[in-house]
Order: structure tokens, then C-alpha cells, then sequence
């Protein structure tokens, strides 16, 4: 029978409206969306545990921990960048093995993880923390297209993940860049390592919708799919239009009137979020993806970069260096990091002149910090930075970090334990976070100290009753909240 993983609470709202959904707007659904019936609901990881604390004020643990309550019947799915987990480098295992097995104890069931270089030693220690924590594990398998990136390359790469003994494989094709017909040659292909197949995709190409049916017949087993409302352009495929394209042939369980009402509330929801939404910016189908391969996040953030030094008309140019930089650094697949890597060099090359000035991020990737490249870093390159290359696992020459963290993260901000984990990943915005976090807290006390004396000072006869007070102490939780 096929599955649906629904992707809308994490990857959809992440790919459209830039992970911007608050909890508030996401918890009144959730019952809803857990009558429907998906194999399991993608809710966490990704870049909306950084948007949480630096842009919405909220804490993703919290999150995690909301969504757990009202979601019973349906499994909890979580995105991870392997040694990366999800921040933008390589952390020790220390931290990986926290991260990843307090993240099952809030109730994560599946944890999804990949390599953006496809190299397993990078998911080891996520894979065994996860199951180590009872967690189910989807390895995953980037998919690029270079001449390196063949039905071969990722055959073996299937057989290389299957190794760590996951529970899934899941191809990820994060630009959507995945053909129908070379889709079902690669998960033809996967099958035969034995293990349960889901596809990631997105619609940006608009090849998606048919892509899935390619692999259905192939023997996909599970579907990455977002609720209509917030489906297409560079979100998944609408989980109803596939039900209904696939129920004539495939046995299928889906709770219809349960999905008609939550598309409805989230077609409402999107409404709030114009400013954000990528597809009323862009247009619905970008076959320039083919060539360039870029992801919709990194080409925003190509465009942030050139805005911020007044080069917006150099952008063609950027968009048609990415590729030959790719190339110069083995055919990397552009996903996080190494999609911020290699723009960041494009656009030093348009502004600059070619490698005049190179990155230290860049030259760690050379060096080998990230992981093994697809393909051998060109000559050039290698001259160029004269960087020393390790042979050992990138995470290897990283020394524990817990304690030094446990020491360093102030005392009277934290409040429990994940506080030491958010602040090990992304320091400056978790710390930030925090601080506000207390400072609204304390404000919260005061307000209500003071409403709490004045109501004493009332039934004891002192004061005469304010409208205005009585106000306050309504509205402090709203004030503070926001």
C-alpha cells in the first residue's frame, strides 16, 4: 500500500512562506491533520528550528513538545544534515548524540538524516543515536545530476546506507530535478537493496506530480506530500490530487473530509503570509532549475547577497558561474551547507575576479572538513589554497563540546536542558533568544506583582477600581507574547 508522509508543517510551509507558520496557528489543526491517516507528518528540523528563535521568538523544543500532545495516531517526523544536524557545521558526536536523542524524547519517531556530499561516515553517529533512542531512521540520498551522479553512483550509494541498517531509504530531490522516467530506473534500482523507499520531491520543474507516479510503479512505498493549500511551486505535490490519481490502482486510506478541512484552514492561514510567499513572487513552473540545479533557498539568498552590494544585475552572471564552481569542487550536491558554499564563492568570482578571494569556508571544504567530494577538486583549486586534505572522518578531529558548552551558556538563562543543545548549534541566536526570553518573563512577573498587590490593596478597601488596571492585567500575557 502506498504511503503519505505529509510535509506540510516543516518542508511546504519551509519551501513557500520561509518557515514562518507560528505554533499558535499550527496546534488548532493538529488533531484535524491526525484524523487523516499519513504514515507520518514532518514537523520539525530543517531551518525551522533556526526561524523559531531568530525570527518568530518561539523555542522549537516547545514546539516539538506542543505538537507531540495533540498529535497521537500519526508519527513524528524530523529532518536532520547528518554531522551538520541543523546548523550550518560539523559538531562533535557529543552533541550529535544529545541532539538527536533529546529530539526523540520529545517525541520524534523517525528521524530523516542525510550528507550533503552523500558520505555516510557524516550520518554514523545520527543513525545510531537515533536508534540507540528506539527513533525508526530514514538514510537519505541527495540527488544531483553531474557526470559523476549516475544510476551506478547512487546503486552503490543505496547498498553503502543500507549497511548502517536503516529502516528507510529516501531519495531527496530538493531542486526537483528528478525525471519521470529516470526516477523509476533509480528506484527500480534501489529496490533491490531490500528496504522500504520514500521520495522527497519538489514541484519547482513541475515534474513532481509525475514523477511520483513513475516511482509508484517503480515500488515507491511512501510519498512526500503537502496539503493542497500549501502544495506546489517549490512545495511538494498535493496529497489529494495523488490520492486520487492512484486509489483506481493502489489501495489507499486517507480521511477525505479530514483533508478538505484542513486545506481549508490553511488556505486561510497562507493568506497572512503575501509578504513571504514565494509563489506569488515567482513563477509557478522554473525549468532554469535543469540547468543551474539551484534550489529556491540558495537563489534568494544569491539575490540577498548581491542586493547587499548592489550588484542585483549580476545575477545571470552568478547563476551561470554556480555550475562551474560546482565543478571546480567535485560536483558537490547544492543542499545546506554546501549550496552556501558554493554561492558564496560564485559571487566572489562576479564581484572579484575568479578565486581571487576564497572563502574560509571554501577552503575547509578542499581540505575535506565537510566530507569526501562526489569527484576530485580541481587542480587549480588545490594550487590555488595549497590546503592539506584529511583522510579521516571530518568529525573525528572535532573534540567533545558539552561540557565546554554546559560552562560557557549562562546559568540564570537557561531553563532546561535542550537550552545547552539550541545554544551548541546556533550560539548567537539561541543566547539572543534566551535573553529575551527572560527579559519577557521578568517583565511578565512585574506586571503581574503589581496587578496582584493593587487587587489586595482593592478588597482591603484602599483604592477605588480602575478600568485602566484591570486592563493590564488582561492584556500582559498578549503584550509580552508577541
Amino acid at each position: 500500500m502506498v504511503k503519505f508522509l505529509d510535509t506540510t508543517l516543516r518542508d511546504a510551509q519551509q519551501s513557500l512562506i520561509a518557515a514562518r507558520l507560528r505554533t499558535d496557528q499550527i496546534l488548532p489543526i493538529l488533531e484535524e491533520m491526525d484524523s487523516v491517516g499519513f504514515f507520518a507528518m514532518e514537523v520539525w528540523g530543517g531551518a525551522t528550528f533556526d526561524v523559531c528563535m531568530r525570527f518568530l521568538d518561539e523555542d522549537p523544543w516547545d514546539r516539538l513538545k506542543a505538537i507531540r500532545v495533540k498529535v497521537r495516531n500519526t508519527k513524528l517526523s524530523a529532518l536532520f544534515r547528518g554531522q551538520n544536524l541543523l546548523a550550518y557545521r560539523h559538531y562533535p558526536d557529543d552533541i550529535v548524540e544529545r541532539f538527536v536523542k533529546k529530539s526523540v524524547e520529545n517525541g520524534i519517531d523517525i528521524v530523516r538524516v542525510f550528507d550533503a556530499l552523500n558520505d555516510i561516515r557524516n550520518l554514523k553517529t545520527a543513525v545510531r543515536a537515533a536508534k540507540g533512542a528506539g527513533a525508526e531512521v530514514q538514510c537519505g540520498i541527495v540527488y544531483t545530476i553531474s557526470p559523476v551522479h549516475t544510476l551506478e553512483y547512487y546503486s552503490k550509494l543505496g547498498e553503502e546506507l543500507a549497511s548502517l541498517e536503516p529502516d528507510y531509504l529516501c531519495v531527496k530531490d530538493m531542486s526537483g530535478i528528478l525525471t519521470p522516467y529516470m526516477a523509476f530506473q533509480l528506484v527500480t534500482a534501489l529496490k533491490r537493496v531490500g528496504l522500504p523507499i520514500d521520495l522527497h520531491s519538489h514541484c519547482t520543474a513541475g515534474f513532481a506530480p509525475m514523477t511520483y507516479l513513475k516511482v509508484v510503479e517503480a515500488g515507491a512505498d511512501i510519498l512526500d506530500c503537502a496539503i493542497s493549500s500549501m502544495s506546489g511551486a517549490t512545495s511538494q505535490p498535493p496529497v489529494e490530487s495523488l490520492y486520487y490519481a492512484l486509489k483506481e490502482n493502489y489501495p489507499l486510506e486517507l480521511n477525505l473530509y479530514a483533508l478538505q478541512r484542513v486545506a481549508d484552514y490553511f488556505w486561510e492561514i497562507r493568506k497572512g503570509y503575501e509578504r513571504f510567499d514565494y509563489a506569488k513572487k515567482e513563477r509557478p513552473v522554473d525549468l532554469g532549475v535543469i540547468i543551474h540545479q539551484i534550489p529556491g533557498g540558495m537563489l534568494s539568498n544569491l539575490i540577498y547577497q548581491l542586493e547587499q552590494q548592489r550588484a542585483l544585475h549580476r545575477l545571470e552572471d552568478v547563476m551561470k558561474e554556480v555550475p562551474r564552481v560546482r565543478e571546480d569542487l567535485g560536483w558537490p550536491p547544492l543542499v545546506t551547507p554546501t549550496s552556501q558554499i558554493i554561492g558564496a564563492q560564485a559571487v566572489l568570482n562576479v564581484l572579484v575576479g575568479k578565486y581571487k578571494l576564497i572563502p574560509k569556508e571554501v577552503k575547509d571544504y578542499i581540505r575535506g572538513l565537510y566530507g569526501r567530494p562526489p569527484a576530485p577538486i580541481s587542480k587549480e583549486l588545490l594550487e590555488l589554497t595549497k590546503e592539506e586534505v584529511i583522510r579521516v572522518r571530518p568529525a573525528d578531529l572535532l573534540p567533545p563540546m558539552w561540557e565546554n558548552i554546559r560552562s560557557e551558556l549562562p546559568k540564570d538563562l537557561v531553563e532546561k536542558e535542550e537550552d545547552y543543545l539550541s545554544y551548541a548549534l546556533l550560539p548567537n541566536v539561541a543566547i539572543e533568544f534566551m535573553q529575551r526570553r527572560k527579559n519577557a518573563l521578568t517583565r511578565r512577573q512585574k506586571l503581574f506583582s503589581g496587578a496582584f498587590h493593587w487587587r489586595l490593596d482593592f478588597f482591603a478597601g484602599g483604592v477605588g477600581e480602575s478600568t485602566l488596571s484591570m486592563s493590564g492585567i488582561g492584556t500582559a500575557n498578549l503584550v509580552e507574547d508577541h
